[in-house]
């Protein structure tokens, strides 16, 4: 593979037969793929969860072996500045202080300090991310990382915007305002716009073309967004959200896999308050997260926790939890007449299943398979991998490293390694997030069957479809419940 900036112009990009196969997967992520951008064209792409989305963006960018080790072949040629959105921001957060990490690219470039503060603050503004520039790093919400990490690529005004799906995290107004910034910046500056999203409607009338990828990896589309629209039963069986087409129906999976062992217990927060401390070489930082939540999670019930980003709502599922402990208040009702925070981690497991909002910070081992029955052989429940992993499409992959599975692959996996034990409480903080329509269901099949056999399930989400189906709507915002 080689990159030669001398035969495209400024903003421009080819993809000339390349492929991508992982080190330790039989076949090509990516494979003989031809693509050509234009200087200021606006793509969108779009494909089911593991299409290799995020391999194109990242042999774009020339960072295609930070993901792991793998087998690259064919050509990129890429030319001018390139900023890259990754699909986990919190892996582009490089300082303590938010003006200072959004202020890195452009140091490294040689900007003028006084015109780097001017482009930093621009761009803290453009996406509405309220926080003074000596605001901790460490204290912002995954939605909130996501805008800052945008920040950071807004700010250098690149030739070629590469998104990683930039508003995935973000409730609705976030979401608009966020896209509205990138779509101001592209008209401002001239930049090709290579954008990547499961959720595609919103994009659809400001770009110029739709780029299709299918399961393995093969462009299947390449048109217009008019003539993308028109063929949209086809595309949504195939996975893609397609605008105007009714969510999908959610994918029950056998009553075996879901049902609580030992029976459902509800959980219990009242007055909960919990500020979160994180220290740094300038001192202790105090951040309130919750003020007198009161909130319960019953069986055989799905509650949704909803809220704009940085309300509280991660906080307040690793809170119910056991994960964090209360600075004030309790949590109740997991039995054994211990606060969750302070019971023994394998009796803790057995009660809860947990699916954090970075799905591969739970990953304890190098093989799918062995991810999923690893909480069970601790709990003394036994686990069909197999069944599980299949229900959730990755049945082909039970022998991959988790680390390099797709960003929607690895979320499917943290879920079925936190919930194939089968404990009666389930909390998840965007499950739903990275899913195509397929996976989508599958994911959500899962919760509210769980929910229907007698668990408590919690889940923080901004997903409008999964708060439809949920029995109960707890919304958040700055730290309190709505009354």
């Amino acid at each position: 593979m080689t990159a030669d900036a001398t035969t495209v112009r400024r903003g421009s990009a080819r993809l000339e037969g390349f492929g991508w196969r992982p080190l330790g997967r039989r076949v090509p992520v990516v494979r003989d793929l031809d693509l050509t951008v234009e200087p200021g064209e606006r793509v969108l792409l779009a494909g089911p969860s593991g299409a290799g989305k995020s391999t194109v963006l990242r042999a774009l960018a020339g960072v295609l072996g930070s993901a792991g080790s793998g087998d690259a072949y064919g050509e990129v040629h890429v030319a001018g500045r390139i900023g890259l959105l990754m699909q986990n921001p919190a892996d582009a957060v490089v300082a303590e202080r938010i003006g200072r990490d959004v202020a890195f690219g452009l140091e490294n470039a040689g900007v003028a300090r006084e015109e780097i503060w001017r482009r930093v603050r621009l761009a803290l503004e453009a996406v509405r991310l309220p926080y003074a520039v000596d605001h901790p790093t460490a204290a912002l919400s995954g939605g909130e990382q996501q805008r800052l990490a945008l920040a950071g690529v807004l700010a250098s005004d690149a030739d070629l915007l590469l998104l990683d799906e930039p508003t995935s995290m973000l409730d609705a107004p976030n979401a608009d305002g966020v896209r509205r910034c990138v779509l101001e910046a592209v008209a401002r500056t001239g930049a090709t716009l290579v954008v990547v999203e499961h959720r595609i409607g919103p994009w659809l009338s400001h770009v110029d073309r739709v780029v299709v990828l299918d399961a393995d990896g093969v462009v299947v589309r390449d048109t217009d967004p008019v003539t993308f629209a028109a063929d949209p039963v086809a595309l949504a069986e195939q996975g893609v959200w397609m605008p105007g087409v009714a969510a999908p129906v959610p994918l029950e999976p056998p009553a075996g896999l879901v049902a609580p062992s030992g029976g459902g217990v509800p959980v219990v927060a009242e007055a909960l308050h919990v500020d979160l401390r994180r220290s740094s070489m300038r001192g202790t930082t105090v951040t309130p997260a919750l003020r007198g939540v009161d909130v319960e999670l019953v069986p055989g019930a799905l509650t949704v926790l909803t809220g704009p980003s940085g309300a509280g709502k991660s906080t307040l599922v690793a809170a119910l939890a056991g994960l964090v402990a209360p600075t004030s208040g309790i949590v109740s009702g997991l039995g054994g007449g211990r606060a969750p925070h302070r019971m023994r981690s394998r009796d803790l497991a057995r009660r809860v299943g947990w699916v954090p909002q970075n799905p591969e910070h739970g990953f304890v081992t190098t093989h799918a398979r062995d991810e999923v029955a690893a909480t069970g052989a601790r709990t003394g429940v036994t686990v069909d991998a197999a069944a599980v992993l299949a229900h959730l499409g990755l049945g082909d992959h039970a022998a991959a490293n988790p680390y390099r599975l797709s960003g929607g692959e690895q979320r499917r996996l943290a879920t079925a390694a936190a919930l194939a034990h089968r404990p009666p409480v389930l909390l998840l903080d965007e499950p739903t997030v990275g899913q195509d329509r397929l996976t989508w269901a599958a994911v959500v099949g899962w919760v509210r069957a769980a929910a229907d056999a007698g668990a408590a399930v919690g889940i923080a989400t901004h997903d409008p479809d999964l708060v439809a189906l949920a029995d109960r709507v707890v919304a958040l915002q700055a730290g309190e419940v709505l009354r």
